[in-house]
């Protein structure tokens, strides 16, 4: 009797050590990983009213829409064969094969280096898919056909967003390189911000634009949206981490802090200038919040302050100069806050990562060189390919509205409603 004992006791302790149980679902990290995903789901229909609100009234239902119909049409996408190019086997480390067409093999097994389900880390994926092309909207808004819209987000999830989400997490040549991108400031933000350049130069500037008063109707409806955006932040940065660890509340706190320095400098910025208006202090903790994205799980939250406040900086004067230059109608500066502010983030996270990875302050200067190496291709790439499709939708189908609706608003034009009676 003892002796059995004794081999049951080494049976369990051999079961607890083997490789096969230590990789069983760890519920706590599945539970984090879905909750973040739904924090990002919450997201876009805050990118809709943080964009809405800043646009005339007329065109106010048009542009929450926008996010609004992308969780749909983008979901599906993502489903039937995007995270198969994004995450599928590696090929030649440029895109990911097919062989997860239509969630083929995604289930409840563990996705490889992580404790939580392959659905899991599909679905939670997939959020940062839809939102990517509605950060997009703002660079159009007020002048896009509904129909070219969708045609243009789909191919532009397939043949731009895909790619790079490949490049950097899927195994491709970036992460191959060691880059550092811990929750999409390359696949997200600055792919999102520079396409939206391209886009904008090829729909053209609204009519009126530079001449004609084009206020924002209701700044409470952006500052919901922003406050949804902040909240769902912490999803989108600490959710990366794919597990209820001690990188996941280092990247939450790195995140809120990034924030608040981001919105304190751009209020004492436009004080300076002219008023701490709401749609400044709300704007720059977008920008702060875009530019700790890379970085969240790699810096230290002190560090956060620097990559905050350099943030707003760079998104202030960038729309500054965008808007004064006249040549191009980025609507609710995507470019700027986006591209501009997660630009920096990539390059500070080559600076400060300490946790997890080294950069120049920790003696890896080698780190500063990867950084540069993917912001120049993923700008390089994605104003390309951008504008490529942005030109043949344009030649085939058109991208923007007539004349007359664009005058009448989107609203009416393209959905048959009014956002107000």
């Amino acid at each position: 009797m003892r002796t059995y004992l004794v081999m049951m006791l080494l049976a369990g302790i051999l079961t607890w050590l083997s490789p096969a149980c230590a990789a069983e679902m760890n519920p706590a990290d599945n539970a984090w990983v879905l909750i973040s995903s739904a924090l990002v789901l919450l997201m876009i229909p805050g990118v809709g009213l943080f964009y809405g609100g800043m646009v005339r009234r007329k065109n106010a239902i048009s542009t929450i829409i926008l996010s609004f119909a992308i969780m749909g049409v983008i979901t599906l996408q993502w489903l039937l064969f995007g995270y198969t190019l994004a995450f599928g086997e590696d090929v030649k480390g440029l895109i990911g094969g097919l062989e997860h067409l239509a969630l083929a093999g995604i289930g409840m097994d563990l996705q490889p280096g992580t404790t939580i389900p392959s659905m899991t880390f599909m679905i939670f994926q997939s959020m940062f898919a839809v939102i990517t092309v509605s950060l997009i909207t703002g660079s159009y808004v007020e002048r896009i056909k509904f129909s070219s819209f969708l045609v243009f987000s789909l191919a532009w999830a397939t043949l731009v967003y895909d790619p790079i989400a490949h490049w950097v997490w899927g195994g491709g040549w970036l992460m191959q390189i060691g880059v550092l991108d811990f929750a999409g400031g390359v696949v997200v933000h600055i792919s999102a911000g520079v396409s939206a350049l391209a886009v904008a130069l090829v729909i053209g500037m609204r009519k009126g634009y530079g001449t004609d008063p084009m206020e924002p109707h209701n700044i409470p409806t952006t500052v919901i949206g922003a406050s949804l955006l902040w909240f769902g932040w912490f999803g989108f940065n600490a959710g990366s981490a794919l597990a209820a660890n001690a990188v996941a509340a280092n990247a939450f706190v790195a995140t809120h802090i990034s924030a608040a320095a981001a919105a304190t400098t751009w209020m004492l910025l436009s004080w300076r200038d002219r008023a701490p208006s709401a749609l400044g202090i709300v704007t720059g903790a977008v920008a702060g919040l875009a530019a700790i994205t890379p970085a969240a799980g790699y810096v230290t939250p002190l560090a956060a302050i620097p990559i905050g406040v350099v943030a707003s900086v760079v998104g202030y004067y960038s729309i500054l100069y965008i808007r004064g230059s006249h040549r191009v109608d980025d609507s609710l500066d995507v470019l700027a806050c986006h591209g501009m502010g997660s630009t920096w983030g990539v390059l500070a996270t080559g600076i400060f990562a300490t946790i997890g990875a080294s950069g120049l302050i920790s003696g890896n200067p080698s780190q500063i060189v990867s950084q540069i190496i993917a912001i120049g291709a993923t700008w390089a790439y994605s104003f390309t390919v951008t504008y490529g499709i942005a030109r043949v939708i344009d030649a085939t189908m058109g991208l923007r509205v007539r004349d007359e609706e664009e005058a009448v608003g989107l609203d009416i034009s393209q959905h048959g409603e009014g956002a107000y009676a």
